[in-house]
């Protein structure tokens, strides 16, 4: 389920089967390395929308936790945590952060929820369908990890 009216209300009426939610984490900036971090965010963005596709009615997909590059970690991270706090006190009983930004996995032990981070690959010139198999194979892989939480 995604954040729109349509999958919020049919989350009211199913909550007891949701327990995780996924938190894409999303960095910003417009200075140096704008283009590097709009291109971890697409991949970003395709996979978590494609895992959503598959796991409809499993997992609520929330909309990006963003920050600026220039954010201190340890303040992303609190708010990050207080973020994930509110969640599981909601009854989720996994949160789930997918990001291409390295440096979360860096703090990856102070974070309330389950990091799953995955190299950014650049789209920019690529051919559709060897787009869409990249995504696809990267989904798979995540799928795979989600299943490992659940058990």
């Amino acid at each position: 389920m995604k954040w729109t009216v349509y999958d919020v209300e049919m989350y009211e009426k199913e909550k007891q089967y949701i327990d995780t939610v996924v938190i894409p984490l999303m960095p910003l900036t417009l200075s140096s390395g704008a283009k590097a971090a709009v291109s971890g965010g697409e991949f970003v963005q395709l996979l978590t929308n494609e895992i959503e596709r598959q796991l409809k009615g499993r997992l609520f997909l929330l909309p990006p936790f963003t920050y600026f590059v220039t954010e201190p970690i340890s303040e992303c991270t609190k708010r990050l945590n207080d973020w994930t706090n509110e969640l599981k006190e909601s009854g989720m009983d996994h949160v789930f952060y997918v990001t291409s930004d390295r440096q979360w996995k860096e703090i990856e032990q102070q974070l309330s929820g389950t990091l799953f981070s995955f190299p950014a690959v650049p789209f920019e010139h690529m051919d559709e369908a060897y787009k869409r198999q990249i995504v696809q194979e990267q989904t798979t892989k995540l799928l795979n990890a989600f299943i490992s939480q659940w058990t």
